[in-house]
């Protein structure tokens, strides 16, 4: 908190500049004698960032020296970073930098330097020597891995853990940064990716259809250019040139469209990230750049050369000469070119297929996402991030605090129940430990949550055997648990737990189970409910100023209630920042965020696929179809009726989409294997998935052939003659 205002920041150590080459704007970057405990001779330095300089100091000259209070402590200011530089994470905007051992100072009273290994919160950035590969580089690092291991940590059981899993350090390139959203949305924006190409593929298919059967209409105008001296490189550059405006068309029209939808996507990435993803607000970068525009004018030339250079060649062949002196619709020419428009139309419909086949496949695995059972109603509950770390309470004190603000919360119009929690539910925060329902029964991996009392009812989780928590709850009066079913029945099998004793790790005082609650999610959707061990907040002996959420059942407008919640804190705890508000909604859409941002891409991928499949059918199909004008004025001369005309055109080109149709099918099968890690309790082979894909495809190929088909039966057998 710098002044009266919340902003950004991070921890760096006094070799980040020189490890990451940045130099400074103005002042001096922070150095190894400002990284020290205590700080330097005159205390703590901060470097801030080009746009703090200017919101806060009005850019002045002067600002190097100034005292800032940051944590009710003072730094004092020794550098600006130039607005280039965003730091090493690409999702982060910090606004001061101060150094590593300005932690405990920051966070303070929690203290993660002196938590030591048992806290991984640094990011270690490198330099390598000259000549040194990344390969080089991880040998090096797993030579020494477990050295390091074994020389720093002491617990014996964390060693032994550790080597099971295979522990080792990892060097990865650091030219991008580092953020844990690279991780997490690398196989989701990988699998955009697929979807982009599958999409351009399929524009392509469809212009090269078209543009197809468009030279071939101009097969009399090419013939007759030749006759009278045209070369035919001139008229192929021609054509050539017509591709490319069409490319370049689209290519400014898709970057000129891109801000909007790369500003959509990036809020779709990030969702609601405020107080329970990071202490900062996460940030993503959609503007455009350099290789933004060079990708979008390779991908325009690329476009042209494949869709416009097999049509201009054929539509310049040498055998154009005998169109002036035949006869066009009878030519057998026409056939051969229908036999080449039919096997392109059919991959537009099988590659359409795929597109549609794994859009349905992942908004599938969302709604079972969505419709999976929480354990707990969702619905009208509201999450209030506390800090309170700089109010002075402490232990017993604190904890009458938490009770006396829950009830205040309580008495605010809208309010139902409130209650307190250490962890949100699929926040991505989380707390594990090992119980054992013996002294030397073997210890079960179970997740923990701190929580006040009306808890379970504030949730709306059911207590199915025995009582939550009560106030009265404290450690004179006996340790106590309460479990979920999960941990019940590992821990106790189908036998009654409650009035039963457990042990925590490594402890030798028992727990008393005094409830058995239904189980709920923790983590995330996809990992399924864990055993769960609930303790009352009453009996947190382990933190001096323990933090925890309030959790309120609300019932009306957030907008006021925010208001009074505001005006609540600052009376009862002016020290602390006020609370973040976060509904529980937001939580769980932010918990599958990159699940919806497939299903919701792949759904917008699938209605380009299938607008462009429609278009594409249509044209070509029109196209084919007028060419047939004269062959449908015999058949209805001879006695055909309109509707069999319908007919014939229907089916003629209900076999060209079954047999893209059938392709799509085998090729969905393959494709949906690759999706099988990215669907939730969906089968990739579900028949239903696949019935739907290709019953709409289909009837976006019948929307597309019934046009041309009604106009051919509109025709006049006479004048259909008559053209020729």
């Amino acid at each position: 908190k710098v002044g009266s205002c919340k902003v950004p920041g991070c921890v760096v150590s006094g070799e980040a500049c020189e490890a990451l080459g940045v130099k400074r704007l103005v002042g001096r970057c922070l150095t190894p004698e400002d990284d020290r405990k205590g700080g330097g001779p005159n205390g703590f330095g901060v470097v801030i960032s080009e746009g703090f300089w200017r919101n806060w100091f009005h850019r002045s000259p002067h600002v190097i020296g100034k005292t800032l209070t940051i944590s009710n402590q003072p730094f004092t200011a020794v550098g600006v970073m130039p607005v280039s530089f965003i730091g090493a994470d690409p999702t982060a905007r910090p606004e001061i930098y101060v150094p590593l051992w300005a932690e405990p100072v920051i966070d303070a009273p929690i203290n993660f330097i002196a938590y030591g290994v048992r806290t991984w919160w640094l990011t270690v950035f490198a330099r390598r020597n000259p000549g040194m590969s990344l390969q080089k580089t991880n040998a090096a690092l797993a030579a020494v891995s477990d050295q390091v291991l074994r020389s720093k940590v002491t617990d014996a059981g964390w060693i032994q853990d550790a080597v099971r899993h295979h522990f080792r350090f990892v060097a990865q390139p650091g030219s991008s940064g580092f953020s844990y959203l690279q991780l997490e949305f690398k196989k989701p924006l990988l699998m955009v990716f697929v979807l982009c190409l599958a999409v351009l593929l399929l524009a392509c298919l469809n212009l090269a259809s078209l543009l197809m059967a468009r030279a071939a209409a101009r097969e009399r105008e090419l013939a007759t250019r030749l006759a009278i001296g045209a070369s035919r490189g001139r008229l192929i550059q021609q054509l050539m040139v017509e591709s490319l405006l069409v490319a370049v068309a689209g290519s400014v029209l898709g970057v000129a469209a891109s801000p909007l939808l790369s500003h959509a996507l990036a809020a779709l990435l990030m969702g609601n990230s405020r107080g329970l993803v990071g202490m900062n607000p996460v940030v993503l970068s959609p503007s455009l750049d350099m290789r933004v525009l060079v990708f979008s004018a390779l991908t325009a030339l690329f476009v042209t050369l494949v869709i416009g250079l097999v049509p201009a060649l054929r539509a310049t062949s040498r055998e154009l000469n005998e169109q002036i002196k035949g006869d066009t619709h009878a030519s057998p020419r026409r056939g051969r070119r229908q036999r080449m428009l039919r096997p392109l139309m059919s991959l537009e419909v099988g590659l359409g297929l795929i597109i549609v086949v794994g859009a349905g496949l992942l908004t599938a695995s969302l709604m079972r996402l969505y419709g999976t059972g929480l354990g707990f109603n969702p619905q009208g509950l509201v999450n209030l991030t506390l800090n309170m770390g700089q109010q002075p309470l402490k232990g017993a004190a604190l904890t009458q605090w938490y009770r006396r603000y829950g009830e205040a919360l309580d008495t605010l119009p809208g309010v139902q129940s409130v209650s307190f929690q250490s962890n949100v539910p699929l926040s991505t925060s989380s707390w594990t430990s090992e119980f054992r329902a013996k002294p030397e029964a073997k210890p079960i991996h179970v997740y923990g949550n701190w929580v006040a009392p009306d808890y379970f009812r504030t949730m709306g989780i059911s207590v199915d055997a025995g009582r939550g928590f009560r106030w009265n709850d404290t450690l004179p009066a006996g340790r106590k648990v309460v479990l979920n079913e999960k941990a019940a029945r590992v821990l106790f099998g189908h036998g009654n737990a409650v009035g039963r004793l457990i042990y925590g790790w490594g402890e030798k005082k028992p727990f008393e189970v005094i409830g058995v609650t239904g189980n709920v999610v923790y983590d995330t959707i996809q990992q399924g409910v864990p055993p769960t061990v609930y303790v009352p907040i009453t009996q947190n002996g382990l933190k001096k100023k323990p933090t925890y959420t309030a959790v309120l059942r609300v019932d009306g407008p957030l907008k006021p209630l925010a208001a009074a919640v505001r005006d609540l804190t600052a009376r009862m705890a002016p020290e602390i920042p006020a609370p973040v508000m976060t509904t529980e909604d937001e939580v769980l859409n932010n918990s599958i965020r990159s699940e919806r941002m497939m299903a919701m891409l792949s759904l917008f991928f699938a209605g380009c696929a299938l607008l462009i499949t429609g278009i594409g059918l249509y044209g070509t199909l029109a196209y084919m179809t007028a060419q047939r004008t004269s062959e449908i004025g015999i058949r209805m001369a001879l006695g055909a009726q309109r509707w069999q005309v319908v007919r014939l055109v229907l089916m003629e080109n209900a076999w060209i989409a079954a047999v893209g149709m059938v392709a799509g099918v085998c090729a969905a099968l393959l494709f949906a294997k690759a999706l099988k890690s990215f669907l939730y309790e969906i089968a990739p082979t579900g028949p239903w998935v696949l019935l739907v894909s290709a019953l709409l495809l289909g009837l976006v190929a019948c929307a597309a052939s019934l046009a041309p088909a009604v106009r051919a039966a509109r025709i006049d057998p006479m004048d259909a003659i008559r053209c020729e």
